[in-house]
Formats: C-alpha cells, sequence, structure tokens
C-alpha cells in the first residue's frame, strides 16, 4: 500500500499560547482511493496529493486545532467523511462550532482501503481521543501526536495526562512488532523498536 506525506505549516493553539508548528498529513492507499490521515492548516496541498483519486475518510488522530482547522473545507473539496473519537468533540467545537464530524472514530474497528484493514486504536493521554491507525499489512502505525521520533507526545496542557499517554503506548503501541515504522504527526517518522526503551524507562520512573 502507497504512503504519501503532505507538510503544512500553521499555528498550534491551547490554553492561551501559540506556537508555529510544522504537521505531517500522510495519505494512504493507492492509484484509486486514500484515506486521509490529519487535516491541518492548508487544504490545497492535501487536495493537489490525492489528484481525484476516491477519498474513503478523513481521519482525524484528535481534535487539536493544528490537525483539525482544515478539516470542513477539506471534506467539501473531497467529497468524504470526516471521523474523530467522541472524546475529543469539545476541542472540534472550539475550531468548528457551527460544524460536526460526519461519524466516530470506533476503537476496535478497521478502515479498508485499497484491499488492506486499518485498525483504530484508542491512544488517550496526549488528548482524551488521541487515535492511531495500524495496518498490519503494510507494518505501519500512524500514531498522530501520541509518539514521536524520540518518545511520547507532549501532556501537562488541558485534557491530557502523562501516565495516561505512557499506558496507551505500552499497552497498545508496544504491543505491535519492533520493526513496525511509526509514521508520526510532526517530524520524522521512527520505529516501535527504537522508541520501547525510553518508553519503558519514563514509565517506570513514574511506577506504572
Amino acid at each position: 500500500m502507497g504512503i504519501e506525506l503532505v507538510t503544512t505549516d500553521g499555528t498550534f493553539a491551547l490554553d492561551g499560547g501559540e506556537w508555529a508548528v510544522t504537521n505531517n498529513i500522510w495519505i494512504v492507499g493507492d492509484d484509486r482511493e486514500v484515506v486521509v490521515v490529519d487535516a491541518a492548516h492548508d487544504a490545497g496541498p492535501i487536495v493537489n496529493a490525492v489528484n481525484g483519486r476516491r477519498v474513503r475518510a478523513i481521519v482525524l488522530t484528535h481534535g487539536h486545532n493544528d490537525h483539525i482547522n482544515v478539516a470542513v473545507p477539506l471534506r467539501d473539496a473531497l467529497d468524504a467523511p470526516v471521523l474523530l473519537h467522541p472524546a475529543d468533540r469539545m476541542l472540534w467545537d472550539v475550531v468548528w462550532p457551527a460544524a460536526q464530524p460526519d461519524g466516530d472514530l470506533e476503537p476496535q474497528t478497521a478502515i479498508s482501503v485499497a484491499g488492506h484493514e486499518v485498525a483504530v486504536l484508542h491512544t488517550p493521554g496526549h488528548s482524551p481521543g488521541c487515535c492511531c491507525l495500524h495496518d498490519a499489512g503494510s507494518g505501519v502505525v500512524f500514531s498522530g501526536d501520541t509518539l514521536f521520533c524520540g518518545g511520547p507526545g507532549a501532556t501537562g496542557r488541558s485534557y491530557s495526562d502523562e501516565p495516561t499517554i505512557l499506558r496507551s503506548i505500552r499497552d497498545r503501541l508496544l504491543a505491535l512488532p519492533d520493526h513496525t515504522v511509526v509514521h508520526t504527526g510532526h517530524g520524522d517518522s521512527t520505529t516501535i523498536g527504537d522508541e520501547r526503551e525510553r518508553v519503558m524507562a519514563r514509565a517506570a520512573e513514574l511506577g506504572l
């Protein structure tokens, strides 16, 4: 299955602060149909990369503004449903108070695209509704802001919790094979094996 990366630049805003960020948007599928992972900052490059293919879904890994701030125009441009875990609706409503996602991102289900079943893993901690997408057939997981090259995603702001994210990574992501490639929401990709030791070390520090 093909995996294409689009990056866009913009602002992450939460708790009264703002930070300049570059986001990764992943387009997953083949030459006929794809899934778009996240909807960040600028719909134009994403639409161009889709290039007329059928979009099965626009999957939002979580509800922070920098991952959803072009979700509605992207939905209109691609004629595709937007999916978000319901635990992050309070974050969605800040950005899109007059619109709704088209469906819930449901754990223990899978999204079918290009002959692959992409499993939805609920990984709260960075936000309550964070989800990752695991394609066992390709040996990849799309981690959003749950796991980065260098360790767990940020906590310490509203709706986030470090013990929760560490448990999510330990119980769901570290259960995947070490060779699994992790495509992140920001920055470089990594592997489960490369992140295992540092995640477990921090979990041990917190007595988890």
